[in-house]
């Protein structure tokens, strides 16, 4: 993909990636229905593919400093996170080492699953409303941004959550409903 090229929005790479983004909102605003266990393995399955795609993209040279519309509020955000967090109960807390603050203890960070994924949709949210817009220009901006926001922040949150994810889908308990 060249610099700044507003074709590049168009690639399959990043149609595929516009698809994913919108797959993972729509599973995090419709998680009501869903089990513990299948609300994990769908995100699980989801993440993966996101993380992959984002490794792809993010390799890519998209200069580009643009502002872009932040259209997930605070309340979204907050119930996404709430909503997530009653889902899951106390499967929602997770130790974590890979955290900045751990350089100052010796022991693991306390993290939630529910705050990760909300942060995660923020971003996707956020890129995915842009690119609604069809506007080249905003679209090329919002790539650019989601992908300085995977290499920066998202990216890291997407992986810890998974590993928790992971614990939660390979170590069902007895009463846990698939």
């Amino acid at each position: 993909m060249e610099r700044n090229s507003w074709s590049s929005v168009f690639s399959a790479d990043v149609m595929e990636f516009v698809t994913l983004s919108v797959k993972f909102c729509n599973l995090i605003e419709q998680n009501e229905e869903e089990s513990v266990t299948a609300f994990c393995y769908s995100l699980q399955k989801i993440l993966g593919a996101l993380y992959q795609k984002g490794l792809i993209l993010s390799a890519l040279e998209l200069d580009n400093d643009d502002t872009v519309e932040e259209y997930v509020t605070e309340e979204q955000y907050d119930y996404v996170r709430s909503q997530i967090s009653r889902l899951l109960g106390n499967k929602d807390d997770y130790l974590d080492t890979f955290v900045e603050d751990m350089k100052y203890s010796d022991r693991p960070i306390l993290k939630t699953v529910s705050e990760d994924m909300a942060d995660v949709y923020q971003a996707l949210g956020n890129f995915v409303s842009s690119f609604q817009t069809e506007l080249e220009e905003v679209m090329f901006a919002a790539l650019s941004e989601a992908m300085r926001g995977f290499k920066d922040y998202w990216g890291g949150r997407l992986l810890s959550a998974m590993r928790a994810l992971h614990e939660i889908v390979c170590n069902v308990d007895a009463e846990d409903d698939l």
